[in-house]
């Protein structure tokens, strides 16, 4: 059974767009994010001077998950931000238009936490594919005493709790679904069951799970050999870059695709287009494993019954 998580969230210049700050109750990290227009502000701030972690975001509309990200440490974080602010030709970085900045309140965060931090978070994001990392290397984690570890592993836990809370998914990877054994147990309602897609005319099946609110098809499902729908439709360079990625492989037949890894999609439509290689609207055309449920239909389980009691 999952558990809630208290963030909070303080927005220092009073609007959404600008500098925030972000805290789990009883973790000792602390976040700060701002955009690039407000780095004037960040670096005036406190925690950008501690020993921590930064992650610096831009747009990169030709990779799959549309961003480009580069994940640093340094003893004075700001220092960082500072030199990265600078142009190409002055061995600055021009991609990016956001700064995230993880410190610790206790001041406890060392040199080495930092460094371990850092490779991790590569390693997540590398991981995640949800964009392209410009990181040169990825250094592997310093050798650090077993205590420090699990603190520093905790330390990474929050994190990626607190971080999409901030829009920052480029660490969230699709969870792997478990076997399901019978489809006809019931599941919590915190938990999605097995969807299932079927092609019948091409022998094509794919699987997909709704993981933390993301749709996500599963490994080893087929989709369509080629897009066969309109050529200037939004889900074409969306198919093209899932082949580029090699997300999307050819079977061992040649008669289809098959989905080499877990792949999230923007909405079940969009998971259903690129396995039909048409337009297709996913409510429908997903239904739970070994049943005739759709995927809309499971979706509004419960709402009659919530609106009765609420009444």
């Amino acid at each position: 059974m999952s558990v809630g998580k208290s963030v909070r969230l303080f927005l220092a210049d009073g609007t959404p767009g600008g500098l925030l700050t972000a805290e789990i109750m009883n973790w000792t990290g602390h976040v700060v994010a701002a955009p690039r227009s407000d780095l004037a502000a960040l670096l005036k701030r406190p925690e950008t001077s501690r020993t921590g972690i930064y992650i610096l975001l831009g747009d990169d509309p030709d990779s799959l998950g549309g961003q480009l990200a580069y994940i640093g440490e340094g003893d004075d974080v700001s220092a960082r931000l500072y030199q990265h602010a600078r142009s190409e030709d002055q061995r600055g970085k021009d991609f990016w238009d956001r700064a995230i900045v993880l410190t610790s309140k206790d001041t406890n965060l060392t040199k080495a936490h930092a460094r371990y931090l850092e490779s991790r978070f590569i390693t997540l994001a590398v991981q995640a594919r949800r964009a392209r990392l410009t990181n040169g290397t990825n250094p592997p984690p310093i050798a650090l005493p077993e205590a420090d570890v699990s603190d520093m592993e905790y330390f990474v836990e929050q994190a990626k709790i607190v971080l999409p809370v901030l829009g920052v998914n480029i660490f969230r990877a699709p969870t792997t679904a478990p076997a399901v054994a019978n489809p006809e147990t019931v599941v919590r309602r915190s938990e999605s069951p097995v969807f299932e897609m079927t092609l019948r005319k091409f022998g094509i099946t794919a699987r997909a799970r709704e993981v933390d609110g993301e749709f996500t098809v599963l490994e080893g499902s087929g989709a369509r050999l080629t897009w066969t729908g309109a050529e200037s439709h939004s889900y074409t360079s969306l198919r093209s870059k899932l082949e580029q990625d090699g997300t999307l492989v050819s079977s061992s037949d040649g008669s289809s695709m098959r989905f080499a890894r877990n792949h999230v999609f923007a909405s079940p439509s969009a998971a259903a287009a690129i396995v039909a290689g048409r337009s297709a609207n996913g409510r429908k055309e997903w239904v739970i494993e070994g049943q005739r449920t759709t995927y809309g239909e499971w979706e509004t389980e419960g709402i009659d019954a919530a609106m009765t009691q609420g009444a």
